[in-house]
């Protein structure tokens, strides 16, 4: 088939554009041709809560991405969009994770549907947002109704779409695993590069922080008098898409800064291996979610996890057997840390069933599902 991708890619940076950019690489695993449509402007700076939309690494060569949707240029998805009826490709895959885009992917698909031949089909991360606000629903509905099927990565998403009465063809398939930032790094070279004392054991927090990942949560539960007396620190690897202010209020209050590592910047890919290397236990202390990719790259790492039962997080981590699946409060949090602090075999069981269960989450079997929707 020939596919075209349209969602984040390079020169954006991110774990859309990361995933993107491997989905096409498993499209052409599977024979198709495959090449990427990404935006030039994906928000107006004062939209975007980092620091920067744009990677500083060199991009992939082996990839066919052309630079061209501004997401609030009306002219330039109408290009694409006529450019991509023109072309008939088979098969056009879109990412859609934020109301904010559907005005743009709404005109290429209408657009693009005009050729009668190309199938349209969305990986749909979020069909009601974590966030919602004023406009959410007509937004979304602007682009949805016109694709031909849907994948999603958690049946909290496929029930969402239902809810908004969408009937067409759609069907859950898992997040498939992160396994492009290289091998697993032994754990003392880990260590070493990123600085840390090997005398302690490390947590780690993965990712853009924003309200809904629970960060706040977490930092309230390392606060437990029964965490202060074990050799414990938590990562902090991500850079703040909010205010810092509430969260380094907590680490005042509980007098948490000697217990911390804090690497609050964009971390690089090539740097990615290193701290789930180094990590003991990946903490996703989420309040709401979908699907998450830090799950699929600390299975890729065979780390450890500890996550909360919101959304699609807890069909991916198998309780006793992977970590630890726990409710979103502090207390909850706290005791399964003090649970895995106190007895350190469990690292290897949890380990070991990361090893099993990782085999379940390939990239061909992603590339399937978009198939059988179309």
């Amino acid at each position: 088939m020939r596919v075209v991708i349209i969602g984040p890619a390079y020169p954006l940076r991110g774990g859309l554009a990361t995933y993107n950019e491997r989905l096409a690489r498993a499209f052409r695993e599977a024979g198709d041709e495959a090449r990427i449509v990404t935006f030039s402007l994906q928000y107006p700076e004062f939209l975007f809560p980092g620091t920067t939309q744009y990677s500083t690494e060199a991009g992939p060569q082996d990839l066919d991405i052309e630079v061209s949707i501004n997401s609030v240029n009306p002219l330039s998805w109408w290009r694409v969009g006529r450019k991509l009826r023109r072309e008939r490709p088979d098969l056009v895959i879109f990412r859609f994770w934020l109301p904010f885009m559907g005005p743009a992917l709404g005109t290429i698909a209408r657009l693009v549907r005009g050729n009668r031949h190309t199938r349209l089909v969305t990986i749909t991360d979020n069909a009601i947002p974590h966030e919602p606000r004023p406009g959410d629903r007509p937004l979304t509905r602007y682009f949805l109704p016109q694709n031909h099927g849907f994948v999603t990565m958690s049946r909290a998403v496929l029930a969402d779409l239902r809810r908004l009465g969408l009937k067409q063809p759609a069907r859950y398939q898992a997040h498939p695993l992160y396994d492009n930032f290289g091998p697993i790094v032994p754990k003392p070279e880990a260590l070493r590069r990123l600085g840390l004392d090997p005398q302690y054991r490390y947590l780690l927090f993965f990712g853009f922080i924003r309200a809904y990942k629970g960060l706040d949560l977490l930092l309230q539960a390392l606060a437990d008098e029964r965490l202060r007396q074990l050799p414990l620190k938590l990562i902090v690897a991500g850079e703040f898409y909010e205010d810092a202010a509430p969260y380094e209020e907590l680490i005042r209050t509980h007098s948490l800064e000697s217990r911390l590592v804090r690497a609050t910047d964009f971390i690089p890919n090539e740097r990615v291996a290193d701290y789930f290397s180094a990590a003991d236990l990946v903490v996703q202390p989420y309040k709401n979610a979908t699907q998450s990719g830090v799950s699929q790259i600390a299975y890729h790492f065979e780390r450890p996890m500890l996550v909360t039962d919101v959304g699609g997080l807890a069909e991916l981590i198998p309780h006793g057997e992977v970590g630890y699946v726990v409710p979103p409060t502090p207390q909850a949090i706290a005791d399964a840390l003090v649970d895995f602090a106190t007895h350190p075999e469990k690292e290897a069981t949890f380990e070991a069933g990361a090893r099993h269960y990782k085999q379940q989450f390939s990239w061909s079997e992603m590339v399937k599902a978009l198939k059988a929707v179309a």
